[in-house]
């Protein structure tokens, strides 16, 4: 899911363990712990591949460029393959040929992570017709019949809405002012077809079909009803990078945690974002932050402040795996550390270039933040970005 914001465009083992029932006879223990363990470890044994509840999620999203194979998905909770997209007549197909290869390949890795979830997101920047499909009862349903055809071909786990944006003007996207309205009830519309095919398959708690969207900052909650919506949701995936990019008037940390003092008071950040979700009374557990798996950069920077906050040229986003063959402390780039923004950034003096992106030691300051705050988790755009896994490890070890 590449979020391309209303400021924001965007170029982008389960080891099974047996138990050993023998000690629970033992004659001396009291008969009601013998009977009480002997009903845990039968029910355990009709359920050989349930999960306990994961506290955390880690939610990848995937597109048809990454190797699905060589996911390590015992790090993940949840995929979201990206994208499908809806058609102007109101379906919901799959965008990319390749796509019903990609998720067979995505539901054979649930042989070494039984608990992964694989989701359907649907849109994505530039992805049309969401307004249409939201606009009657009628439209609503066929798009909410539609969805649920895909998500039972491919047995699938959820669907993540990535609508870009509600009410506003994209790249010659359909909007209207009560797609404000509209996005709550096709929410509505999901969330029960969703229940009831729930209900009719038995599934349950932490495996119920989930619905979520991803969301935004700022001037989006004026086009959506946040506080109304969320309801629908088991969970918000927060676009919380791409907030200084081609549109924005200087450079910046485009994925930073907290305001840098070097920055205006009214600069974007993971913070803001998520007091701005908090505040529409949206519980906290509900509330997945964004890491980027890539940087932006800007040339031509004023130099002050190495770059930071400065008027320059956007040139190009940049993928993890990139800056670290060719940027990160090389070729006259250096990196530094912004301690209060709890963000690296590189920066090349002579070049006058500024590369702003998340690392290891970002996403263990975003791990914690998302600890101390009770959030849900942390989510991602995108795995082919960082192939070698080093950003995905530092997620995955941090929220353990």
């Amino acid at each position: 899911m590449q979020s391309q914001s209303q400021n924001r465009p965007r170029s982008t083992r389960s080891s099974r363990r047996k138990t050993n029932v023998s000690y629970l006879l033992a004659p001396s223990w009291p008969s009601w712990i013998i009977l009480l363990s002997i009903l845990i470890v039968g029910h355990q044994s009709a359920f050989p591949n349930a999960a306990a509840p994961t506290k955390y999620r880690i939610v990848g999203y995937v597109g048809g460029k990454t190797n699905i194979y060589a996911i390590g998905v015992e790090k993940l909770t949840h995929v979201n393959y990206a994208f499908a997209t809806v058609t102007p007549d109101g379906n919901v197909v799959l965008r990319n040929p390749d796509a019903p290869g990609n998720l067979a390949q995505l539901q054979a890795l649930k042989a070494r992570s039984p608990a992964l979830k694989v989701i359907i997101s649907i849109g994505g920047w530039g992805a049309d017709n969401f307004s249409d499909a939201a606009l009657t009862d009628a439209s609503r349903e066929k798009f909410a019949a539609s969805a649920l055809d895909m998500l039972k071909r491919y047995a699938l786990d959820g669907i993540d809405l990535d609508w870009e944006y509600p009410g506003q003007p994209g790249p010659g996207i359909k909007f209207r002012p009560e797609d404000k309205q509209n996005f709550t009830l096709l929410l509505k519309t999901l969330r029960e077809h969703l229940d009831d095919l729930s209900q009719t398959r038995g599934r349950t708690g932490n495996n119920r079909y989930t619905l979520t969207i991803a969301s935004s900052d700022g001037e989006y909650f004026d086009h959506t009803e946040m506080d109304k919506l969320h309801i629908y949701l088991d969970w918000i995936n927060v676009m919380t990078y791409d907030l200084y990019n081609i549109a924005t008037p200087t450079t910046g940390h485009h994925t930073g945690l907290y305001p840098s003092t070097s920055g205006p008071a009214n600069q974007r950040c993971t913070e803001t974002a998520i007091k701005q979700h908090l505040a529409a009374g949206i519980p906290a557990s509900k509330l997945v932050i964004g890491a980027a798996f890539y940087g932006r950069g800007w040339t031509d920077v004023n130099p002050t402040n190495n770059g930071l906050y400065q008027q320059g040229r956007f040139v190009q986003a940049y993928s993890y795996a990139e800056l670290q063959a060719k940027y990160i402390n090389q070729n006259g780039f250096k990196r530094l550390w912004d301690d209060q923004a709890k963000a690296p950034y590189l920066w090349n003096p002579a070049t006058k270039s500024l590369i702003t992106y998340d690392d290891p030691e970002s996403l263990k300051a975003k791990a914690e933040y998302v600890r101390s705050h009770q959030l849900g988790g942390i989510m991602y755009w995108e795995h082919s970005n960082d192939p070698g896994e080093s950003l995905l490890n530092a997620i995955a070890v941090s929220l353990k």
